[in-house]
């Protein structure tokens, strides 16, 4: 998907104890950097950077956004604020990937490549950002996204503006104010699908990660905000049995 989100890189303080928890919650097998889902690579996993680490990163999954023009794309950002966090660089694919800091506090990479893609393993994509209305107005005109709905989370969180990839398409994501709240830094969180929620969160007690409590939305699809053992965030989300 070009101008969409194509791949997920988990960045991690413990590669090993990571494999182990995401093989029980999600299904994942671990095959070198990347982790698998039957006989497709669905998601990365590396080492935490020691420079992001000595700047307090915490462990995270970092999205990539597929784009044709990698340099052009990034220098729009930083001139609108955004911050580059190390070199440009040419993957083992041949793909060029930058990392970078919008404005607004989030990280996230652009790659010039969607060959690789995570499927149907992330269904959402939730940005928690200071101000939602300019972190919008910068995304949409990036990448051409669509806005599809706006909903009204009341006087905590404000305005949730869910929008689309492209004209027409379906919603695949969210974003809202809620890093204005002490305890929400800026990030985008990526929702996983799972068959059974209760059993994966069951899953992720058990392993040593943290659960909030789940909750239903209006479509009927449930979902959940997790911390790995690492302290990596990402979300649960399962949709009504048929």
């Amino acid at each position: 998907m070009m101008n969409g989100f194509c791949w997920y890189e988990l960045r991690t303080t413990d590669t090993g104890a990571a494999q182990a928890f995401y093989a029980d919650v999600l299904g994942f097998r671990m095959e070198g950097p990347l982790f698998f889902r039957s006989d497709r690579p669905v998601a990365g996993c590396s080492p935490l950077p020691e420079r992001a680490a000595a700047r307090g990163a915490p462990a995270h999954w970092l999205g990539h956004i597929a784009v044709p023009d990698v340099e052009g794309l990034s220098r729009r950002v930083l001139a609108q604020g955004g911050e580059q966090l190390g070199p440009t660089r040419t993957l083992e694919s041949g793909a060029t990937r930058v990392i970078l800091r919008d404005p607004f506090g989030s990280v996230l990479a652009l790659v010039s490549s969607s060959d690789t893609t995570s499927g149907d393993v992330v269904v959402w994509h939730d940005l928690n950002t200071r101000d939602h209305a300019r972190a919008w107005a910068l995304y949409s005109e990036l990448f051409g996204w669509k806005a599809t709905e706006t909903v009204d989370l009341g006087p905590e969180f404000g305005a949730y503006l869910k929008f689309s990839w492209n004209e027409g398409g379906p919603s695949v994501g969210g974003m809202v104010g809620s890093a204005r709240l002490p305890h929400v830094h800026p990030h985008w969180l990526f929702h996983f699908h799972v068959e059974d929620l209760d059993t994966a969160l069951a899953k992720v007690s058990a392993r040593g990660g943290k659960v909030l409590a789940p909750r239903e939305l209006p479509s009927g699809d449930r979902v959940a905000v997790c911390d790995d053992p690492q302290g990596a965030a990402f979300a649960l989300h399962a949709s009504p049995r048929a």
